[in-house]
């Protein structure tokens, strides 16, 4: 589903029946990266507690699997298993928070000895492999050899309901015995499904206090043997057998449409008990792997788009558990698998818990075991669900991106409500014409604690990257632009004047720190950035002139964050800035990243302002949290500061990084697993501010390594490797056509030019004496500042037509290449 439609509509149970295509698929996605390191969590023992067990999903269902020995526990969620609703009295206390779903429960019979006891554990090994999402756990007692296999259906196309199926297999080299037992989180009676006698079952079911309605249902299914399955009051009893297969289902009424009240409407037909037998008589589990391959498949197809390579680890250490090389990282090893291992475990959580048709990723992804979550386990919108969301156009993740875009979508009406009723934001002309969002919501428009006043910009932001990266003009059509232009006209509304003409927000605030009031920096810059935006989308779709030049002229007359007394870059208007703050927010530098406002190459003094604030921040104290690191690792590489950059990644690893590599706040967060994948990337590609920038923080540290699949705005995408810090090929792919401006720094790549590998399209480059030939005596420039080649083809590509005399700074060769849309360029680097 595209994200111009109005609303997502949820999963289908019956797609996974389409699995021959799939299954193909899913051979050639793990042969993309068959040659990296194994994308594998292993562990020598159960998990002792669920900050411990590891995480599988398909976007609205996820589970945290343990692997245990005696007895499996198996922790579920569903995505819109939510209390509260619209909320308009904006009170944090009755906003509602994310429930857990509940637990599914496996006792086996293991072989005991003549007293009685159960035999020694051996040979026990439990993994999780991101390539896949298949989650095992082998072991052995008594000689007999266990394994058991767990996953979630993900080979469905989310389009019909939010009910979601989680899949146990359990075989062993001899027979065996036990129970399994279903019991929700909200004190639900368990019982058998009885419109299915023959087939042992278990069900519970019930309604939240919002009259969200959910259900879920497990069965037991042998491949031989059934009669060997009985129905228990409370459990299922499953008795000498080799093979065995659970199915579990969950899902609630959940709909993202206000008109339908958020209820599907096949809502009672989805909650029924009769519903529950049709996966059962479809018969899918008894060709177990007619079910497997295409739910692995679909995950690997996320995967294996990108690979990261930034060099060997020592072969003992890899060999290590994954706890036990976390450990030896933080004592300062060097394992630049586990850093790979860590940034696509980023990747692998998104597809996780964010698919087309799912909700968007919350403070814990789609993974929570409590009913009373920290923070409500909600939306926060002045940092943590946008860096949830941060790496999913760069790193080849468009689709997951539609989640949030479309949660937004579905929750400004509300959100309309809402902001009209509130004083601030009334003006002499009476109510707000458009929509705010408040710091903390729901996924029923419901809101709670501070409004984030820009927010609604900040919003807008991923509204445009999905375009930008992407190029798909219909959706800027009718799903972006219409929002852009109406958050754009609400803060026209809304600004105040100075006496010098300058624009400001009028009692701003800069999360989560400081006073509330005009014009701070981190409201003037996300404003700068919704403005540019709107003005950029408006030209895109050849609206009037004048629509641009509105939009532009509010950018050019807000207020510029200035330089204080001590270098640094203002966080308020008034020169407060303490020098020893170490507080965990860096709001103001927003221009630098997410924003393209500040950088090096255009704004030189306003970078280094920034770079002192955030040097001044430290990395002690408050700034120990698991979602900084992250963000000052992507500010950092946009500063062009690779060894700083590398440092947040370190410091992530080792201050706020548990042993599932889950990222803790403390408590835990997801925000950090998602941002240090695009603060990483950020170091290796950039494309914010009117070129491609290959390599722009390279550290000491990656010295070799290889990067496929990296997405750079304009439908570039992009696979370089570099040898001894230098650049050594790109392959750039080109969705839309049109003009790329590429740019290397020639720390990375020397002063040679790119040459053309193959049959490409003519380039040629101007060298260092043809630079300087016309510059007058007694200047030389010791690197262009421009090296630049016409494209002889048409290139409507509307991101990279910077003015041919812009200045970028020293340091950088830059190419103009025309592109046609599907072609292929490949280059390898002559520079020593």
């Amino acid at each position: 589903m595209a994200a111009g439609a109005v609303f997502p509509v949820r999963m289908s149970f019956l797609s996974c029946l389409k699995k021959t295509a799939v299954a193909a698929f899913f051979i050639c996605a793990v042969c993309v990266v068959a040659d990296a390191a194994p994308l594998v969590l292993r562990y020598d023992k159960p998990a002792k507690k669920w900050l411990d067990a590891l995480p599988i999903g398909n976007g609205s269902l996820g589970a945290m699997v343990f692997g245990g020995v005696a007895e499996e526990t198996i922790q579920f969620n569903v995505d819109s298993l939510w209390t509260g609703g619209e909320n308009p009295s904006g009170a944090y206390e009755t906003m509602g928070e994310y429930q857990n779903f509940g637990e599914l429960r496996i006792s086996l019979d293991l072989p005991k000895d003549a007293a009685g006891k159960t035999l020694k554990t051996e040979n026990y090994s439990r993994t999780l492999d991101i390539s896949t999402g298949l989650a095992e756990t082998k072991f052995s007692v008594g000689g007999v050899n266990f394994k058991r296999e767990v996953f979630v259906d993900g080979s469905q196309e989310q389009n019909t309901a939010s009910l979601g199926l989680i899949f146990v297999r359990l075989t062993a080299d001899k027979d065996f015995s036990g129970r399994v037992f279903l019991k929700g989180a909200h004190k639900e009676k368990t019982t058998q499904i009885l419109s299915i006698p023959k087939i042992p079952s278990l069900q519970f079911s019930g309604a939240l206090n919002n009259g969200l309605k959910y259900i879920a249902g497990v069965t037991a299914i042998a491949e031989k043997y059934n009669d060997r399955i009985s129905q228990k009051d409370d459990h299922v009893r499953f008795e000498n057998l080799n093979t065995l297969t659970f199915v579990l289902l969950a899902g609630t009424d959940y709909t993202p449409d206000h008109t339908r009240n958020w209820k599907h409407a096949i809502s009672e037909e989805l909650l029924s008990s009769a519903f529950l037998p049709n996966f059962v008589r479809l018969g899918l589990v008894k060709n177990y792997d007619s079910i497997k391959a295409p739910s692995l498949a679909a995950t690997a197809a996320y995967m294996g788009r990108v690979s990261y390579n930034f060099g060997p680890t020592d072969a003992a250490r890899r060999a290590l558990p994954t706890d036990a090389r976390l450990r030896e990282y933080k004592k300062g090893a060097a394992d630049p698998e586990l850093e790979v291992l860590l940034i696509q475990y980023g990747r692998y959580l998104l597809q996780a818990c964010s698919r087309q048709g799912t909700l968007p990723a919350n403070l814990q992804g789609l993974w929570n075991p409590s009913n009373a979550p920290a923070w409500h386990s909600d939306y926060h919108s002045n940092i943590n669900v946008q860096m949830n969301y941060w790496l999913a156009e760069p790193t080849n993740l468009a689709e997951c991106h539609v989640a949030l875009i479309d949660l937004i979508r579905s929750q400004v009406p509300i959100w309309r409500r809402a902001t009209a009723a509130a004083r601030e934001f009334r003006t002499a002309a009476g109510a707000a014409q458009g929509w705010a969002v408040r710091t903390s919501h729901n996924i029923r428009g419901g809101m709670g604690w501070k409004w984030d006043k820009t927010a609604n910009a900040w919003y807008c932001q991923h509204l445009w990257e999905h375009y930008a990266f992407g190029g798909d003009k219909n959706y800027l059509r009718t799903a972006a632009y219409p929002l852009l232009k109406e958050t754009a006209e609400f803060w026209l509304a809304r600004l105040k004047t100075l006496p010098d003409g300058q624009l400001v927000v009028p009692d701003a605030w800069s999360p989560e720190h400081g006073p509330d009031e005009d014009g701070v920096s981190y409201s003037q810059e996300i404003l700068w950035d919704l403005f540019d935006n709107t003005a950029a989308a408006a030209v895109a779709l050849g609206r009037p002139d004048v629509e641009r030049k509105r939009y532009t002229a509010a950018r050019d007359k807000l207020l510029v964050p200035k330089i204080g007394k001590w270098g640094q870059l203002q966080e308020w208007t008034v020169d407060r800035d303490n020098p020893r703050d170490q507080h965990r927010h860096t709001s103001h530098l927003f221009a630098v990243f997410p924003g393209h406002q500040i950088g090096h190459t255009r704004t030189p003094s306003l970078a280094k302002a920034a770079a002192i604030s955030l040097a001044a921040r430290g990395t002690s104290g408050d700034s120990r949290r698991s979602w900084t690191w992250p963000w000052r690792c992507a500010l950092w590489a946009r500063l062009g500061e690779p060894e700083k950059a590398h440092q947040m990644l370190r410091g992530l690893f080792q201050y706020n990084t548990l042993n599932n590599l889950f990222t803790d706040h403390p408590p835990f967060q997801i925000d950090g697993n998602f941002g240090i994948t695009a603060g990483v990337t950020e170091m290796l590609l950039q494309s914010h501010d009117g070129a491609v920038h290959v390599l722009p923080a390279l550290p000491a540290a990656w010295k070799t390594g290889s990067v496929t699949g990296l997405r750079a705005r304009g439908g570039f995408t992009l696979s370089f490797s570099w040898r001894n810090n230098r650049l050594e090929h790109i392959k750039v792919k080109s969705a839309l056509g049109g003009n790329l401006r590429l740019r290397l720094s020639t720390s990375s790549c020397g002063l040679g030019p790119l040459r053309p590998a193959g049959e490409q399209h003519p380039v040629s480059v101007k060298t260092e004496a043809e630079a300087n030939a016309n510059a007058p005596d007694g200047t030389v420039e010791a690197v262009p500042v421009w090296v630049l080649v016409s494209g002889s083809t048409p290139n409507p590509n509307p991101f990279y037509l910077l003015p041919p005399d812009a200045k970028v700074g020293t340091g950088f060769v830059e190419y103009d290449l025309a592109t046609t849309a599907g072609g292929e360029y490949k280059f390898d680097a002559t520079g020593k």
